[in-house]
């Protein structure tokens, strides 16, 4: 069996990938089969020369892929080729391979262009009775400006057939839709770019879910901390989920087990659902390992891609002893870890574009201290007293006074600007008000290159910060 890798690391598409190939590559030398990994990454285990039967170190492209499977085909019987593991790359790969007569175990090709195709996709959803943000699919430039203007700012825009949120963005103008519309077809030339309604403030839930083609079974559901518009790779994730009801749950379970069987799926897939005003929405489907998978294996303690690579070949779930959804005991959070500090100048904020480099995870039977333990392998933890920088958009403020007063009651003293610090100080929270970067002096900047300031609470107004907001950020991350 030959087993695709990711290609070289990279933001978007990095080490939890490879660690579904190695598991590919142990479960398969398991259950009998020579193993073969193709893929070009020095920094990977699928590439040390122990992990799999025999290693091709060669860029994943179709040409090269072709010509590897025709020598392996003259060798002896090739039983199929697995590109489920390896992230967007091999997955690409799939339906010229197929065209080759390459047989593709696992998920079909044409159930992968199903999915990943807006119309074939919105098909399947309106025949399982499931809802998706309005959407349109354009060709060129000016197609999608009038779609934004059909469907209404605040809008997704988004590249097809990429990994790790590449050129995706979050318009809330035409004035910002003109901006980066450009770099949005660039990323994919003569692929469509896909034009979402941005549904702002909704629940975002991640589910993974491994099938047989009979039996599918949920491995875990992650609930985003932040809302919907940040990457699943760079969002905060709490499983099991922290806010949603039993019946939405239950809700959840039905859509992904009728998109588990209407798309054929054999393997692993990953779902991405947003909730609003208590509205389920599909946001996306990848009939793929997703990057979640190692953690939700850990937090379960069941190896999802091992049992994935056997379920390829044939196994079934119900003989490999899986076939209830299991919920951890404890709360497991996973939190994301970034480079900033590496690309100075760069906007420090989340948004559907990856940026982060790693992952940490935080475990306990309280929520809190779960939330904790994270914040604190990621680094810098987080404070138990001292000054707080409070400065929140228009429409968080109500929130905030309880958010200020809560602080101050375990200790903090809270700093703000002007807007903040008198609703705070309307509120009857103790507050001291610092100038804006361009009113004078003392500001938070000057407090944080003293040492002075120990936390900040800022929510940006739009998906991209103002300049002094991202310049306290900075400086946050400096010092």
């Amino acid at each position: 069996v030959v087993i695709l890798g990711g290609g070289p690391n990279r933001i978007g598409q990095g080490i939890e990938f490879d660690y579904c190939c190695c598991h590919a590559c142990f479960a398969l030398d398991e259950a009998g089969y020579e193993t073969i990994m193709i893929n070009c990454n020095p920094e990977t285990v699928s590439t040390d020369y122990d992990t799999s039967d025999r290693l091709y170190f060669e860029p994943l492209t179709a040409e090269d892929v072709i010509e590897i499977l025709d020598t392996e085909r003259s060798r002896g019987t090739l039983h199929g080729v697995i590109v489920q593991f390896g992230g967007q790359t091999p997955l690409n790969l799939a339906s010229a391979l197929k065209k080759h007569g390459v047989n593709i175990i696992g998920t079909s090709p044409e159930s992968i262009d199903t999915a990943e195709d807006r119309k074939l996709f919105s098909a399947i959803l309106d025949q399982l009775g499931l809802k998706s943000p309005v959407n349109r699919t354009a060709m060129n430039e000016a197609d999608a400006l009038q779609f934004a203007h059909e469907i209404g700012f605040p809008v997704l825009l988004r590249p097809s057939f990429v990994l790790g949120g590449r050129g995706m963005f979050i318009v809330y103008s035409e004035e910002e839709f003109k901006a980066v519309v450009r770099q949005a077809f660039d990323v994919m030339p003569d692929k469509p770019v896909l034009i979402d309604k941005f549904l702002e403030d909704a629940i975002e839930l991640d589910v993974d879910c491994i099938s047989d083609g009979e039996t599918a079974v949920i491995g875990g559901m992650l609930e985003h901390i932040e809302y919907a518009g940040v990457h699943s790779g760079d969002a905060a994730m709490v499983m099991p989920p922290h806010t949603l009801s039993p019946a939405m749950l239950n809700t959840v379970r039905t859509a992904t087990y009728a998109l588990a069987k209407a798309l054929r799926v054999v393997g692993l897939m990953n779902v991405q659902f947003a909730i609003k005003d208590n509205q389920l929405y599909i946001l996306e489907v990848n009939p793929r390992a997703s990057r979640t998978v190692p953690f939700v294996a850990k937090a379960i303690g069941v190896p999802l891609a091992k049992l994935a690579a056997k379920v390829m070949t044939g196994a079934k779930l119900k003989d490999l002893g899986f076939t209830r959804e299991l919920t951890p005991k404890h709360w497991c959070v996973k939190e994301a870890v970034f480079p900033f500090v590496r690309f100075p100048g760069a906007m420090i904020t989340l948004s559907p574009e990856m940026r982060s480099t790693g992952e940490v995870m935080g475990i306990d039977a309280d929520l809190g201290i779960a939330f904790a333990k994270a914040q604190a392998a990621a680094k810098p933890g987080l404070p138990v007293a001292g000054n707080c920088f409070l400065s929140v958009k228009n429409a968080d403020k109500p929130r905030a006074v309880d958010l200020a007063r809560q602080l101050v009651g375990l200790g903090f003293a809270i700093f703000s600007t002007s807007g903040t610090a008198k609703v705070l100080a309307d509120n009857g929270v103790p507050v001291t008000r610092l100038a804006k970067l361009d009113e004078g002096r003392p500001t938070a900047v000057e407090m944080l290159k003293n040492g002075q300031i120990h936390m900040i609470i800022n929510t940006p107004d739009g998906m991209i910060p103002r300049r002094d907001e991202n310049q306290i950020r900075a400086v946050a991350l400096a010092h």
